[in-house]
């Protein structure tokens, strides 16, 4: 069943998948290493790793498969659920696919290198009513995406 994962710390978007996943009925994991508060659904989940870098990252890349959908801003992590079959799709509404994932990670070694420099210290715009909009709209579309490819398989 297509489930929703999310990666929460920073993700600026939770209340909007919380509203698209109860219109579709989808089943929503929030991953973490700390608590993170949840609305009350029999479809949303807590998941609370153990603390440690890059441990909810694992713990998603290792749950997310094909026809899962992952929210992150974590290129790498995008990465690594792009190879399982699951979907990535960014907060600002940018879906990661396996056509664009290797530009964006060669971009974000580029941007690691100029910070490690001091040429960058900036890092991404804050979120705009756009962004939110576009995300609402992409995260619809790739719902409606593989719905029809699980239809087509049946």
């Amino acid at each position: 069943m297509l489930t929703i994962y999310i990666d929460s710390d920073g993700c600026p978007v939770k209340d909007e998948v919380y509203h698209v996943a109860a219109r579709y009925s989808l089943p929503v994991r929030v991953v973490a290493n700390r608590y993170q508060k949840i609305p009350v659904s029999p479809r949303i989940e807590a998941v609370v790793v153990e603390q440690g870098t890059g441990k909810a990252d694992d713990w998603i890349a290792g749950h997310a498969g094909a026809g899962d959908i992952v929210i992150t801003s974590d290129i790498p992590l995008a990465a690594r659920c792009l190879d399982n079959g699951a979907r990535a799709l960014g907060p600002k509404g940018r879906e990661f696919t396996p056509d664009s994932i290797g530009g964006a990670l060669a971009t974000r070694l580029i941007s690691d290198h100029l910070r490690q420099m001091g040429v960058m210290t900036g890092g991404p715009s804050g979120m705009t009513r756009k962004d939110r909009s576009r995300f609402l709209s992409s995260l619809d579309g790739i719902i409606n995406a593989i719905r029809r490819e699980n239809e087509a398989g049946t």
